[in-house]
């Protein structure tokens, strides 16, 4: 029959395993998901891990994301905060905004890699353009500290309210909204309207 029905997701899976043995990245990574979700194999996060490698060794961005968190957590591989953040380097670079977020991150706090915290707002910036709420939230910490980026209150809350429109609220960046002048209050949403008005 028609549909994900278990026949199809089988005949799926061979054609994925054929294509994968034959190195095509997309397939090697698509196989890992479904030994990580157990439903078409046992899961199998060691094989899943194995599969990610390839992948991800054949330049495919969110395999390098997905074997980065492995690596970061200890799932499947031995942990190995360095690998993680090279693998997040390469996502980044190949323009995986989620890798981009993670790799800023582990920049601004030099965690598996040089502290670059200049490096990191950039990557910032360019996921927070990219309309991903962790990035927006993150660059408005950064622009109303000041560490890493020149000090830009009203820049921060306009990034906190556009990432307030997608679920990521901040009570500290409430707050440090409250405190803000009545006029720079209305600068803030203002801009954070025509943002949002031109995506």
């Amino acid at each position: 029959g028609r549909g994900g029905g278990p026949a199809n997701r089988e005949e799926a899976a061979k054609w994925l395993a054929s294509s994968a043995k034959l190195g095509e990245p997309k397939a090697a990574y698509n196989l890992a998901l479904l030994y990580l979700d157990g439903q078409t194999f046992p899961q199998d996060v060691k094989r899943a891990a194995e599969l990610l490698r390839v992948a991800a060794d054949a330049g495919n961005p969110e395999a390098q994301y997905a074997l980065a968190t492995f690596y970061k957590e200890g799932t499947g591989v031995e942990k190995n905060v360095e690998q993680s953040v090279r693998l997040l380097q390469a996502a980044s670079v190949a323009g995986n905004v989620a890798a981009e977020v993670e790799y800023a991150i582990a920049l601004y706090n030099g965690t598996g890699t040089p502290k670059n915290e200049v490096a990191a707002v950039a990557l910032l910036r360019k996921a927070a353009q990219a309309n991903n709420p962790i990035a927006q939230n993150r660059l408005a910490h950064v622009l109303l500290s000041g560490q890493g980026a020149t000090r830009d209150p009203v820049e921060a809350i306009k990034w906190h309210l556009v990432a307030k429109t997608s679920g990521k609220g901040d009570l500290m960046l409430d707050e440090a909204q409250a405190q803000l002048s009545a006029e720079d209050r209305a600068k803030a949403q203002d801009a954070a309207r025509k943002w949002l008005g031109a995506k």
